[in-house]
């Protein structure tokens, strides 16, 4: 499978990522052990939302579409914290 994600920061709930992996728990993994310089900093990081697809070429169709301002509204707006 392949998996587009979104991450939320602990230490700043506000500040989201958004990711591809086809190894979801280890790509989380290495967000939270500092090992991509997007992340390092706010980490650790929860998994917020993922989805899962079959073909490498749409789960990264649907990581541009959350990366999008569209994609962004869309999280900010169905995934905020409670």
């Amino acid at each position: 499978m392949h998996y587009a994600y979104i991450l939320r920061s602990v230490v700043d709930p506000s500040a989201l990522y958004v990711g591809y992996s086809s190894d979801l728990r280890s790509r989380v993994a290495v967000h939270n052990a500092g090992g991509s310089l997007h992340t390092a900093k706010l980490r650790p990081w929860q998994l917020e939302f993922y989805a899962a697809f079959r073909s490498e070429a749409r789960a990264r169709e649907f990581e541009s579409y959350l990366k999008s301002h569209s994609g962004l509204l869309f999280a900010r707006r169905h995934l905020h914290s409670r």
